[in-house]
């Protein structure tokens, strides 16, 4: 039984659709990212999901349990669901102890035992239980916030932006330290972000939405080197997309002969190539008769973007010359107006 079921959700705004017609299905302790740019309605989703909103049709399942189906809705507060907004959202005139004890039952002795334990489990110190929401770094901030979600024991936890607010070292830091303290917990999660290397860092499932609908949804790995689409494959990452003719599973395009992940493919296509499948090598050394000129140089330590002018094919008549981008390690990065040849890593993906 999967942790979470949606089948066929629409939601409207005004008579303006932002969900239409989403089925998904989340498996038990699992990590799914949805991603998609503004207004793709991945937020109007996560807050159907946790009930503040509801959507106009379709059903919604919680570990078999029906949430929304056509004789009503199950109101947020009795869903069980954990829900980390992008702030933290602490209580301001309650300490770390007092925030982190919201709601939970009991004496306070046995309250104070609770929360101890959620401060352990979050990795915080445990002398931060008196402090003040202000006192608190954003990072601590939302570690409180998620031993708050924790303790009410969810089925499921949705996870709204909680780490763009943060430094770029301590996000990755803190995206760690939050999968960890699910995967220990079991907890089935869904984040949205507009993140991408966030989602494919974070999701054992990832979900691309688009203009309100659920374009593509898979594994990471999957999802990035076989996007459905062009426009998914720039939203997830840098690509270089390029005409070609497709024969006996080798595209002839503008970087010579490179092999397709589909042999069946025949006649003219879009191929894609991602920048680290493409990698620079001395021109007597390249395998292909395809190269080109250094032409300007983006340099980012050990992930540096190097943009190659192709070589114009031989031809009576004047070509447009044609830029690549190719990703390169700094350490072996080729000078600005130096010549390169290529070496293809992998296939390229076709595009049907």
């Amino acid at each position: 039984m999967n942790a979470l079921e949606l089948h066929a959700i629409h939601k409207s705004f005004g008579g303006v659709p932002a969900i239409k017609d989403v089925s998904l299905s989340i498996a038990p302790g699992s990590r799914t990212a949805i991603v998609g740019p503004s207004g793709s309605g991945k937020t109007t989703l996560l807050r159907m999901i946790a009930g503040f909103e509801f959507p106009d049709s379709g059903r919604m399942a919680l570990h078999g349990q029906w949430l929304v189906n056509e004789q009503g809705e199950v109101p947020a507060h009795q869903r069980n669901i954990g829900y980390v907004p992008q702030d933290g959202a602490l209580f301001p005139h309650l300490n770390v102890a007092d925030n982190i004890g919201f709601g939970l039952p009991g004496n306070s002795a046995g309250k104070r035992q609770q929360v101890a334990q959620l401060i352990e489990r979050v990795a915080l110190d445990p002398a931060m239980a008196s402090r003040w929401p202000h006192e608190l770094s954003g990072g601590q901030q939302q570690r409180v916030a998620l031993a708050r979600a924790l303790a009410q024991q969810p089925k499921l936890m949705l996870l709204d932006e909680p780490f763009s607010a943060l430094d770029t070292g301590l996000r990755a830091a803190m995206r760690k330290s939050v999968s960890k303290v699910l995967a220990e917990a079991g907890i089935a999660t869904i984040l949205v972000t507009h993140d991408q290397a966030e989602a494919l860092s974070f999701a054992d499932q990832l979900v691309v939405m688009r203009q309100g609908r659920l374009v593509q949804a898979g594994a990471p790995r999957a999802l990035y080197l076989n996007p459905i689409d062009e426009e998914t494959a720039v939203f997830l990452g840098d690509a270089l997309v390029l005409t070609a003719l497709v024969d006996q599973g080798l595209a002839h395009c503008d970087l010579g002969l490179v092999p397709v992940s589909d042999v069946r493919c025949q006649g003219q296509v879009r191929i894609m190539l991602r920048p680290e499948q493409v990698l620079l090598i001395a021109p007597h050394t390249a395998t292909g008769n395809v190269q080109g000129r250094v032409t300007d140089i983006d340099f980012g330590g050990n992930n540096c973007l190097v943009t190659v002018e192709l070589d114009p094919p031989l031809s009576s008549r004047p070509v447009k010359p044609r830029s690549i981008v190719v990703r390169s390690p700094g350490l072996d990065i080729p000078a600005v107006g130096s010549r390169v040849g290529f070496s293809i890593q992998g296939q390229a993906h076709v595009f049907r």
